[in-house]
């Protein structure tokens, strides 16, 4: 009586690993693509963060990322910035400089394909979109006449969104403090959290 157990025992665990392998040949969802990246996160360790550059009127977002599944990867970098910006007369004749409109955001994004991903890794560099300037109908000037142009942005903080295969698997929120100006911005100025 034992042995027909352990035998009706092993030909249970033999269907279920046959199962387990059929349905695995089919598909490479058998662990899930959510499972296989879920674990997403900036090389470094825990403290790691991205680094940015203040390029005038765009910011770029460099980092390395490690624990990525299969699938392509769509980066985006949306931050925020204090703008500079100058207005001019109809005639031509700027006035001083030093007109500072509302915050304004900017977005940019790139995409990678799975074949750039090795070993679940992948160095990116995202840079955002300039603001529009002139800015539309001049809001921060004396008239809607004149033309207002932007002509530096200090950023004061930025989103970066990493998705694969259309689902979001990363979103780290950084801080600028004192907000950014031209140049590489200082790890000291920056604070990220991963959300």
């Amino acid at each position: 009586m034992q042995v027909t157990r352990h035998r009706t025992t092993t030909l249970g665990l033999v269907a279920f690993l046959a199962a387990c392998s059929a349905e695995m040949g089919e598909s490479d969802e058998f662990l899930g693509e959510d499972q296989l990246a879920s674990s997403v996160h900036l090389k470094g360790g825990k403290n790691a963060e991205p680094s940015f550059i203040d390029n005038g009127l765009t910011l770029t977002g460099t980092a390395d990322l490690a624990g990525l599944g299969e699938g392509d990867i769509l980066i985006t970098i949306n931050a925020t910035a204090n703008p500079t910006a100058v207005c001019t007369n109809p005639s031509g004749a700027n006035q001083p400089p030093g007109q500072n409109p509302a915050p304004v955001n900017v977005t940019g994004s790139a995409s990678f394909p799975q074949s750039q991903i090795k070993n679940g890794s992948l160095s990116f560099s995202v840079t955002t979109q300039p603001p529009a300037s002139p800015v539309p109908g001049a809001p921060d000037c004396p008239s809607s006449n004149w033309t207002e142009t932007i002509t530096d942005m200090r950023f004061t903080s930025a989103t970066i969104t990493v998705q694969q295969a259309g689902t979001t698997v990363l979103t780290v929120f950084c801080s600028f403090s004192p907000q950014t100006s031209n140049g590489l911005v200082p790890s000291g100025n920056v604070t990220c959290t991963s959300l």
